[in-house]
């Protein structure tokens, strides 16, 4: 089974893909549902009852306006982010909300009811929505898992929303995408289009790429040119438009012995937008979504096969950085909330560095074993945002781990794709230590950097 590119890759909003994305995704179900059964006009109420992680670190992380949104229909890839501010301004001033854009019911931020220490077995993403009559019987009811990127399950049907398929070209492991490789001569990322166009043409997929890429530059762009604070408590200034300016300055001629600083940018910029709850590539998390970025540039400016065909390098990075994103989806998770943040930054340092050897030329088995030195050394990544807020320390985790991921690709051309640990392998490590880990390192800011510096609030 292997997950589409463009499910790994998909345009939202900040700060959060399982905090956000999927909360609005669900919300957003939630009321066409009722729009479908033809009972959304007696609707008096919905009651909003938020779990585990998502109500632990929802307000910092945006949680609780997004199932608004959502609730009114907007969802995640089409909301334009000032409209966002403009209707949640709206919202707090009347305390209503127009359920599916239709029903005016009373429905607040303080009316949800959030209970983090009541984690549901399925995953520590819950929230369940419950529509009543005006009359006070229940409606509908269900309750959503928020699993990582956006992705969205019901308690009713937990595979309901599996973006998994199978297929000639299909593949559950790196050991059988490897051999797919090998029997038919090609890199990793003609292996992924073979998957893509078993479901769509060529020239669909190719234009979607392009597309994301170019969402990805214009997130980059906007933060280069924003100056002034992240939103939230702990006052966090941005830094994109300063560095920018300065490396503009040392570096008009973009010398590669400057790479590592525009990288860096790059990641910062996005991370900053993402926090700010601008629009955003979801790749394959928000909380990590400047690493694939950032090593794409690097790839397009700092590579021969880049500068030649900026196009053709683009689609064949994110193909193939998707092919290894869908094993770490499908092999063990890509939820801070469930695995901490080496699902998230790790997952994500591990298919840039696969993608970057394809474009400098590597072997699949050389991008196979790059993704799995950028994995092996990011197991056991806590995720402890402090004051629960997607800013400390995850901007700068993700400059740092786009920097691994170049690292990695650079060891892995050294040698000849033969080595002792396997990506499958570290992948079902990862998973495990996911599994072991405790719960104040997942996504709950209590533990780890988010206890020990000290704030005077939590947005959670």
């Amino acid at each position: 089974m292997t997950v589409s590119v463009f499910d790994l890759f998909s345009v939202g909003i900040g700060p959060s893909s399982s905090h956000t994305v999927g909360p609005m995704r669900a919300a957003a179900r939630f009321a066409a549902e009722l729009k479908r059964l033809g009972v959304i006009e007696g609707v008096g109420a919905v009651r909003v009852d938020v779990y585990g992680s998502l109500a632990a670190t929802g307000a910092g992380h945006g949680t609780l306006p997004a199932i608004l949104l959502g609730l009114e229909g907007f969802r995640p890839e089409t909301i334009d982010p000032a409209d966002k501010d403009r209707r949640l301004a709206e919202m707090r001033d009347e305390g209503t909300i127009r359920l599916a854009g239709l029903t005016e019911i009373p429905l607040a931020e303080g009316d949800m009811n959030l209970q983090p220490r009541t984690v549901l077995p399925y995953h520590p993403n819950a929230m369940t929505l419950t529509a009543t009559s005006t009359a006070g019987s229940d409606v509908l009811s269900e309750t959503y898992f928020s699993i990582g990127g956006g992705f969205v399950v019901t308690e009713s049907d937990p595979m309901q929303e599996s973006m998994s398929t199978a297929g000639a070209w299909s593949f559950g492991s790196a050991q059988r995408l490897l051999e797919l490789t090998t029997r038919h001569r090609l890199p990793i990322s003609a292996v992924m289009l073979a998957h893509e166009c078993e479901t769509r043409t060529a020239d669909e997929v190719r234009a979607r790429l392009l597309h994301i890429r170019d969402v990805m530059v214009a997130c980059q762009q906007r933060g280069i040119t924003r100056t002034g604070y992240l939103p939230g408590g702990l006052r966090v200034r941005r830094r994109a438009h300063t560095w920018y300016e300065d490396l503009n300055q040392e570096d008009p001629e973009r010398d590669p012995a400057h790479a590592e600083d525009w990288v860096n940018l790059v990641a910062l910029a996005v991370n900053e937008e993402n926090a700010s709850g601008g629009r955003i590539v979801t790749a394959p998390t928000n909380g990590a979504a400047g690493i694939i970025p950032a090593v794409l540039h690097y790839a397009l400016q700092y590579t021969a096969a880049g500068r030649d065909d900026p196009d053709d390098a683009t689609i064949r990075f994110l193909l193939t950085a998707g092919a290894i994103g869908s094993l770490y989806k499908e092999r063990a998770s890509i939820s801070g909330a469930e695995v901490g943040c080496q699902g998230e930054v790790g997952s994500a340092a591990s298919m840039a560095a696969g993608g970057l050897v394809e474009i400098l030329g590597g072997t699949p088995e050389q991008a196979e074993n790059a993704a799995e030195i950028a994995m092996e050394h990011s197991l056991g990544l806590t995720c402890d945002p402090i004051g629960g807020l997607v800013q400390i320390p995850c901007i700068e985790r993700n400059a740092i781990s786009a920097g691994k991921a170049i690292n990695a690709a650079r060891m892995a051309l050294r040698g000849d794709g033969t080595h002792r640990v396997s990506l499958d392998q570290v992948i079902e490590t990862m998973r495990a230590t996911g599994k072991d880990m405790s719960s104040k390192y997942k996504e709950t800011s209590a533990g780890g950097l988010a206890v020990n510096v000290t704030v005077n609030f939590v947005e959670c």
